[in-house]
Parts: structure tokens; sequence; C-alpha cells
């Protein structure tokens, strides 16, 4: 992991109700810089302005080499959208491409609908800029019966590279792991996606929506937690899912030695660490187990890992993790042989 990433994300990430969640796992005191990027309660709305969304994405014409005379002509039908405080150029759009800056898209919109029990508990930008997204969270952390501690929250994303629409998606936050998860929160109609075309907009009605959604995330993420731990997964069963799961080459090599170390990952997990083990032999431990995996262990390539899981939490990468862990495990329990021999 590189000293440049930490440093981007300690000064470009602001996490807050540290009180309540603790640190982020990549947060590093050293690399704060002036203002520390970690606060006790909720993320102050003016800070956001200022430290992340403190300039503008302004539109430049763009140019290319011609072969033949080795002059520059311009590109009429491409526009590109550079940072006005440092000229980073973050992607390049038709003239038809309608930019969503960030305060009035993440900030005005959503801001002028919080209330005292809706905060932002954290706000960030990527790829020098060119992603952004903040999380509205209530106050309180929410811990269900099964021992489970979950913050529900509301991403509010969108880009200037081109790789993300305007989204306002729900995911909850668990705090053992430091982790983003979606379960079943990922179904039709829960989530509010805004093209970035001349005629987008945002109604104070979808924005009211979005938020209630907070709520709506606290009871369903819950309720899945409890039909997951009451759903038994014998040994076998976790041996069958790691089967499924981790498919093992059986010629010696890279891939084979790949393998075996991720099922001995998993396994452990499973069996000794703190953030799955009191919920191994359930269907919840088996989730528990991929995302901390996934989040903290996995192998990354082409990105660093905390901008990695930071992309994944607001792309929706994580939904789609948890829908394929989930899919995987429903079909082995199902299977008549392996309930039979348990």
């Amino acid at each position: 992991m590189s000293q440049e990433t930490l440093e981007w994300l300690n000064a470009n990430v602001l996490i807050g109700f540290t009180d309540k969640r603790g640190t982020a796992w990549h947060h590093r005191r050293s690399l704060e810089g002036d203002e520390p990027n970690h606060y006790p309660g909720p993320v102050p709305v003016e800070d956001v302005r200022r430290r992340l969304f403190g300039w503008e994405a302004v539109s430049g014409e763009v140019f290319v080499k011609n072969p033949v005379t080795g002059r520059l002509q311009q590109d009429s039908t491409r526009q590109a959208f550079l940072r006005s405080d440092n000229g980073y150029v973050m992607g390049y759009f038709t003239p038809g491409y309608q930019p969503h800056p960030y305060e009035e898209w993440l900030i005005n919109k959503i801001g002028s609908l919080l209330d005292d029990e809706l905060s932002i508990g954290s706000a960030g930008l990527l790829r020098g800029g060119a992603v952004a997204w903040v999380s509205i969270e209530v106050p309180e952390t929410i811990t269900t019966p099964e021992g489970v501690e979950f913050r529900p929250n509301l991403f509010g994303t969108t880009s200037f590279d081109g790789s993300l629409k305007t989204r306002f998606k729900r995911a909850a936050t668990n705090i053992v792991c430091d982790n983003t998860m979606a379960l079943a929160l990922s179904e039709a109609g829960q989530e509010i996606a805004i093209k970035h075309s001349r005629h987008s907009r945002l109604k104070v009605a979808e924005a009211r929506e979005a938020l209630n959604l907070v709520y709506q995330t606290a009871d369903d993420f819950a309720a899945e937690i409890t039909r997951l731990c009451q759903t038994t997964v014998t040994d076998r069963q976790w041996d069958a899912f790691l089967d499924a799961e981790v498919r093992v080459p059986a010629e010696k090599g890279r891939g084979r030695t790949l393998a075996e170390k991720k099922r001995d990952s998993l396994t452990r997990l499973w069996n000794e660490d703190a953030r799955v083990a009191p919920w191994r032999g359930t269907a919840y431990g088996v989730v528990q187990a991929v995302n901390t995996y996934a989040h903290h262990e996995a192998t990354v390539r082409n990105v660093h890992r905390p901008e990695r899981n930071m992309l994944r939490a607001i792309t929706g990468g994580v939904h789609q993790m948890d829908r394929s862990i989930l899919s995987t495990l429903t079909g082995l329990l199902d299977r008549t042989d392996l309930v039979r021999a348990a």
C-alpha cells in the first residue's frame, strides 16, 4: 500500500461519529496534516464544502495532435472537465454531458433536508477528485439481539470521470470490522439514479424519499441479520460452500497455491477471527467471513486497498458480492444430500 494513497485518504476522506464507530481502518494520525479528518460527532456540512468541495469542475476545449501536420487541432466532439484549483483532468465527454457539481448535488439538495436524526457520517473524494460521495447516517449505532453492531447509511455519489451516474443507495457499515455490507438491501426501487443529461434534476420529493431509506435500512438490515443468524450452516455445508466459492485447480501451480491460500484464510476467519467466529455455524457467519476477507485480506490489483474498498462501497460492488455469497449459500442449503448428512 503506497504512502501516497494513505496520504490522500487521510486528507480527502472525512469520517464522523468516531465516538460510536471508532476510527476508519485506514486511519493514520501522522498523515492527517493540519486538520484531523476524523470527528467524534457528525461531519460538519461546512467542512465538507471547504475541505472537499471547495473547487469547481470547469469545462475545457480538447485538442489532438494531427499526425500529418504535427499541429494541434480542436476536437469539437469532446469537452474535458478539469478541477479549477489544480487543473487535474477528470474526464472527457460529449457536449451533451451535464455535470452534477458536488456541492449542489451532494450537499445542497440533501443537506437542506437533514434534521436532528440525520447527519453526514462520511464524505470523500477518490480518483483525484473525479469521484465523490457523502454518506448520511443516524447518530446512534444499532445493535441487534445477535450482537451485530451496524450503522445504516445512505450513499450519495456522483462523478466527473463518467464512471457513475448520480445515485443515492442504501448500505450499512458493520462496526466490528469497518466493512460496508448490503445483504438484501439491493432490491429494485431501493436506490435513486439520475443520468448526467441536460434534463437531469433531483426533485425535493425524491430527495426526501432517499433520506427516508436510511430509516428503512435499519429495520431491513436488522431483520436480514436475524434471518441469517437463525439459518444453521453445518461444517459439511461450510466445506461445500468453500468448494463452490474457491475452486482449487487439479494441477499444481500459482492458481492452485492462491486458491489454497484463500481457503485457508476463509477457514481461519470462520474458526478463529473475532470479526467472524462469534457467528460461526450460521449463514451470517458465512457472509461475514467472505466480506471480511474481501475487504481486508484479498489480493488487490491495479488499485490500492483503501481506494478499492471505498469504490466498491459506492459503485455497487458490495451489493454484487453479498448477493453472490447469498445465492451460492442458498443453493447449497437447499441440497438434500447436505441436509441429510448434517
